[in-house]
């Protein structure tokens, strides 16, 4: 049985020649161009995604097969969350007060072509553990953070002695509460996650694991299976998903992925805004059409299923939650409020004088509106002795 090293190195897809003798090289007019692309940012594309592409310029192929619009610059920034500048030492962004990201591989099993940081993954040497000594020094200093999240690159591409080796430190840091690992092995390479895997991962709780599913279709019976096996070794699972032109931008797709990670024990946690990165813009959608996917999940299908649709800020202002307009007007005396309907509300505010009962037998409960505007106001209800 192949290992999942084997498996990533043996059948992936790195070359723009293999992907037009798989795929017929009529995809490919322009190859010239595509190779410039190509080079621009590393290529590859792994099996478990391979697998899945229908036909070219479906919502996988886009994902992973460069085009030639990535050579197309109009606004975009290389380093568009400006973490560089929030880089205290090397490998360490350190923004929010109280966490800090630890980018602690280059390397993924694919290379999704709208990635923010294309300027920085994609060598395949592994950092040397001594590289990250400035690191684990600097997070030993500041004791305000409670919070590492492990990224990259991909961190479950280590092999399991230099993860473990690299969570034994930080869970050595007392300050040091909660470690987070984002990664999109279960999506693109779920061979990785292994009984062995799990038994060293269980050992460093508490443990959360962010993941990556942009399209319902990544969800296949075998990431399913490696999603299943992290939560049975505890370790609670999250999903940031990035609205992306022609692969998710739809209200129903982007439901059907929710249903199914909920199916696979995954909580969806962000949508992101496409970031404003250089060689990606033509994965952006409008702001709007983010904020109509929101109206088409909140009230329509389960709180659980309903993440956070977020901006990462360009030039480093953090993670800017974004929500559909609910409320028409506020003051003093009431708000009045829309539901997922579309009906409309009235909420009244707490008044002092309505805090004091002149009989103790009764209380009172609120008016609210119909659709309509007919009032309704429930009649004064005796309490139970």
């Amino acid at each position: 049985m192949e290992t999942w090293q084997e498996v990533l190195r043996t059948n992936s897809i790195r070359s723009l020649d293999l992907l037009a003798e798989k795929f017929g090289p009529e995809n490919f007019p322009d190859l010239d161009r595509l190779r410039l692309a190509a080079e621009n940012f590393e290529f590859r594309i792994s099996p478990a995604m391979v697998e899945l592409i229908r036909s070219p310029d479906d919502p996988i192929w886009r994902q992973y097969v460069p085009t030639a619009d990535e050579l197309d610059i109009v606004d975009g920034i290389v380093d568009s969350l400006n973490e560089d500048a929030d880089s205290p030492v090397p490998n360490i962004t350190h923004r929010y007060p109280d966490r800090a990201l630890f980018l602690v591989s280059p390397v993924c099993a694919s290379y999704c072509r709208f990635c923010t940081r294309r300027r920085k993954v994609g060598d395949p040497e592994k950092i040397p553990m001594s590289q990250f000594e400035s690191a684990f020094l600097y997070l030993e200093e500041h004791t305000e953070i409670r919070d590492v999240i492990m990224s990259g690159g991909d961190p479950l591409l280590l092999n399991d002695r230099r993860l473990d080796a690299i969570l034994t430190r930080l869970r050595s840091i007392p300050h040091i509460q909660i470690i987070r690992i984002g990664s999109r092995v279960p999506c693109h390479l779920p061979e990785r996650i292994t009984p062995e895997l799990c038994d060293m991962l269980r050992k460093h709780h508490p443990l959360w694991i962010n993941t990556h599913f942009n399209h319902p279709d990544e969800l296949t019976p075998a990431a399913v299976k490696g999603l299943g096996m992290l939560a049975d070794a505890g370790i609670p699972l999250g999903c940031q998903t990035v609205l992306l032109k022609g692969v998710n931008d739809d209200a129903e797709i982007m439901k059907q992925l929710m249903h199914r990670l909920m199916l696979a024990r995954v909580r969806p946690y962000y949508i992101y805004m496409c970031d404003q990165v250089a060689g990606a813009e033509h994965f952006r959608t409008s702001v709007q059409t983010g904020l109509n996917i929101m109206k088409a999940l909140r009230g329509w299908t389960s709180g659980l299923a309903n993440p956070y649709f977020v901006i990462d800020a360009p030039g480093g202002g953090g993670k800017i939650p974004l929500l559909p307009e609910y409320v028409e007007s506020s003051n003093e005396d009431e708000v009045v409020l829309r539901n997922f309907r579309g009906d409309r509300y009235v909420y009244r505010q707490p008044r002092e004088e309505a805090r004091v009962s002149h009989d103790p037998e009764y209380f009172l409960q609120p008016t609210f509106e119909l659709k309509k505007g007919r009032k309704r106001t429930a009649k004064p209800r005796r309490k139970s002795a």
